[in-house]
């Protein structure tokens, strides 16, 4: 029997390591650590990222896609958004581009990492990966529109000097961002569900497959979570609990090594929005380790799904939030995008949209994007 439908003991590991890592962010909230409690928080870290991924699969069996893809996405943002928001209240103006760091890393991250590794290892098992080209092609597009309209922007508007928008173009930026992000939400969900849901690969019609039970029909699974009897509501509940738990601590933990990451790059003469890209990486492990799993189980879609699903959520509840954090937040808000980084993310749109288009991508997709992935990374270093 599955972990995903039996019950889980008090002593399983999915419920011990979440609730362990809870007990290391309380031992170590607002304390300055030595290098083995860094240590042991890490390794807490990483422990709750692996629960979070288990939780999150039994969710995603209980409800089915694009739900369950949905839920561990906004989960992640939703607590990442609280992070920044608390590292930009203590951090005084060195953190003003905070936001913009971490929010623009995760669209990388997800454009390029999640989407690529998936691709990659799709393409790996069935030579040709097959996905959904309009869900896929609508969740882009928003993306781009969300990443264009909230950083890109704020670089060419004259109202205030520096890449920063003024209190009226900050509040439509994130009206249009809260709108879009409902709007796409409602079309994943609801009126234009099919179009995210797993493709069948057995025949590489391209036709969604198994509508009820987020693909459990798809062939060619490798896993016993592909075919078994879905979870009971009540262990669907249980497994929500604890990945809230395991995000919480994932993202607390985070905040606890974050000043040895601070005095890290800072000690090594790197920029500060490697901080950002640090913090992104660490937030999008749970999403990128379910997108690989997905994607081993012929279910690229789903991992698509969480891709920009996280991309889409990371802008568009980021940016309002920070809005309304502004009415107490001192110092500047940047957000503004640089030359490189923009060029980063037109090349990235326009690629994403050649390698979407056709519903089918190879591993030569799939490098692209990993090695536009590893350009950001590298430029991120070394500006």
């Amino acid at each position: 029997m599955s972990t995903a439908t039996r019950r889980l003991p008090l002593t399983d590991w999915t419920v011990v390591v979440p609730v362990v890592a809870l007990l290391a962010l309380v031992f170590s909230w607002g304390r300055d650590l030595p290098g083995f409690a860094v240590a042991l928080v890490a390794l807490c870290l990483g422990g709750a990222v692996l629960a979070a991924v288990h939780h999150a699969e039994v969710v995603a069996h209980r409800v089915g896609e694009p739900f369950g893809s949905l839920v561990l996405a906004v989960a992640v943002t939703v607590i990442e958004v609280a992070l920044i928001v608390t590292l930009m209240a203590d951090g005084g103006d060195k953190t003003a581009s905070l936001a913009r760091d971490t929010v623009f890393a995760a669209v990388m991250i997800t454009c390029n990492g999640i989407v690529g590794l998936s691709l990659l290892v799709g393409a790996l098992r069935n030579r040709v990966a097959v996905f959904n080209a309009e869900g896929s092609g609508a969740a882009l597009a928003t993306v781009a529109t969300l990443a264009v309209l909230s950083l890109v922007l704020p670089t060419f508007t004259t109202s205030k000097p520096g890449p920063e928008f003024s209190t009226a173009q900050l509040t439509f930026a994130a009206v249009a961002s809260l709108a879009l992000y409902g709007l796409f939400i409602a079309v994943q969900t609801v009126r234009h569900r099919d179009y995210f849901l797993p493709v069948a690969t057995g025949a590489g019609t391209g036709k969604a497959a198994g509508a009820s039970g987020g693909g459990e029909a798809d062939g060619g699974g490798d896993g016993d979570g592909e075919h078994a009897t879905p979870p009971t509501s009540r262990a669907a509940l249980v497994s929500l609990g604890l990945l809230l738990v395991a995000l919480i601590a994932v993202v607390g933990d985070a905040k606890a090594v974050s000043p040895t990451i601070e005095a890290g790059v800072a000690k090594a003469g790197l920029p500060n929005a490697v901080v950002g890209v640090i913090i992104a990486l660490l937030v999008l492990a749970p999403e990128t380790l379910a997108a690989v799993r997905a994607a081993r189980r012929d279910r690229v879609q789903t991992s698509l799904n969480l891709a920009y699903g996280s991309a889409i959520a990371s802008i568009g509840l980021t940016i309002p939030a920070i809005a309304l954090a502004t009415i107490w937040l001192s110092g500047p808000l940047l957000l503004g995008l640089g030359p490189i980084h923009m060029v980063l993310l037109a090349l990235t749109v326009v690629v994403s949209a050649l390698t979407i288009a056709p519903g089918r991508a190879t591993l030569l997709q799939g490098g692209v994007h990993l090695v536009l992935l590893a350009a950001y990374l590298f430029l991120a270093v070394s500006p």
